[in-house]
């Protein structure tokens, strides 16, 4: 079979392309949503929206989990926040860039509990990671360990 296309078509469909190419290059998310158990919300400047599995994440999203729920996010560099119940975590600050040696990943847990496991920011530059509680702040020098504000 063979598919033809009108000039038309082909010049909406070659603009549509490099509309949507520069969309995708400049992508400066610095997460994913991995799974979600429960109802869990991203609270952003637009609004917010269902965490979903796939859904990105970006410098400034909260993330707002019902009791019972859980979210489990990984960052570019491999590091995986999961979230508990009645949680409350804004993504404060994140950079990774290996190529300059400039790294940046701090949270801010308001309430509930979390279990952080480093990626490669927390191997190559500890220093570079904070979560802060109301309370406290938690500086990693470890690679996996569970905070919890109230």
């Amino acid at each position: 079979m063979i598919f033809r296309m009108r000039p038309a078509a082909a010049a909406a469909a070659l603009g549509l392309c490099a509309v949507a190419a520069p969309a995708l290059a400049d992508d400066d998310h610095v997460g994913l949503v991995k799974n979600v158990t429960g109802h869990v919300r991203v609270m952003r400047e637009t609004g917010a929206v269902e965490a979903t599995p796939g859904l990105r994440l970006f410098i400034a999203d909260r993330l707002v989990s019902d009791d019972g729920a859980s979210a489990g996010v990984v960052f570019r560099d491999g590091t995986l926040l999961t979230l508990g119940g009645r949680s409350d975590v804004k993504v404060r600050d994140y950079l990774f860039d290996p190529k300059q040696s400039k790294y940046e990943f701090s949270v801010y847990l308001a309430k509930g509990a979390a279990i952080y496991s480093s990626g490669r920011i927390g191997k190559l530059s500890p220093e570079s990671v904070k979560v802060d509680t109301p309370t406290a702040t938690v500086g990693v020098r470890g690679t996996r360990f569970i905070v919890e504000a109230k």
